[in-house]
């Protein structure tokens, strides 16, 4: 199998990956805005952490699971994804997104924006300050996980998907605790919901590259051809 063939199945990994985690993840919002509080915040919680872990488990072989484009850039920062994937997999990812929230849109209706991502009572200072630390501690953990040759062999998805539960129970009433632009790309886009969008850009981004700068002083790594 040539470079380009396999890139073209990471990619698509890439797009599937991301859909499945927005449209569990966002549609667990969905679902219990519909029923009533059914499914709770903690339940929320759960299910972002739960897709996140098994998405990783399922695709991690094919593309080594980003689905987050700060994941895909800090990892290209490292030296651990080559250049020639970080476009296409960003694309992929918000593809994914995008695609996920207007199948819940089609299926469920524009309700509560359809999972998207906003600062609680328009403290954007708040919602920055959260989404930077919190992508800070998953971005650590990522590296930890899947990037030491010292990790416990088969324990990222747990890791990974216990810490994103964790963040979105604790930092999700402040920000959305979204750590990832594709997640908050794809709800905004469809719902129409851009109130201070660029907050998950850019606050997501510098804790990722914080972390994986702080990453490599621990630990250098050898780059990637």
């Amino acid at each position: 199998m040539n470079g380009k063939d396999w890139l073209q199945r990471e990619v698509l990994a890439e797009v599937i990956g991301t859909f499945c985690l927005v449209f569990a993840g966002t549609g667990a919002i969905v679902v219990n805005d519909v029923s009533g509080g059914a499914i709770t915040h903690l339940g929320i919680s759960f299910v972002f952490g739960a897709v996140v872990a098994a998405l990783i488990y399922a695709l991690g072989p094919v593309s080594g699971a980003h689905f987050n484009p700060v994941v895909t850039l800090t990892f290209w920062y490292l030296g651990q994804c080559p250049t020639r994937r970080v476009c296409p997999f960003i694309g992929a990812q918000l593809l994914g997104a995008t695609l996920a929230s207007g199948l819940l849109c089609l299926c469920l209706g524009k309700v509560a924006a359809l999972g998207s991502t906003l600062p609680r009572g328009g403290n954007w200072p708040q919602a920055f300050v959260m989404e930077l630390v919190l992508t800070f501690i998953l971005m650590l953990v990522i590296c930890g996980a899947a990037l030491h040759p010292g990790a416990a062999p088969g324990m990222a998805g747990l890791a990974i998907g216990l810490t994103v539960g964790l963040a979105a129970a604790f930092g999700g009433p402040i920000s959305g605790a979204s750590m990832n632009p594709a997640r908050s790309f794809g709800p905004a886009l469809v719902s129409g919901t851009w109130q201070a969008h660029w907050i998950y850009w850019v606050a997501p981004l510098l804790g990722a590259i914080l972390a994986g700068w702080l990453w490599q002083i621990l630990y250098p790594l050898k780059i990637k051809e």
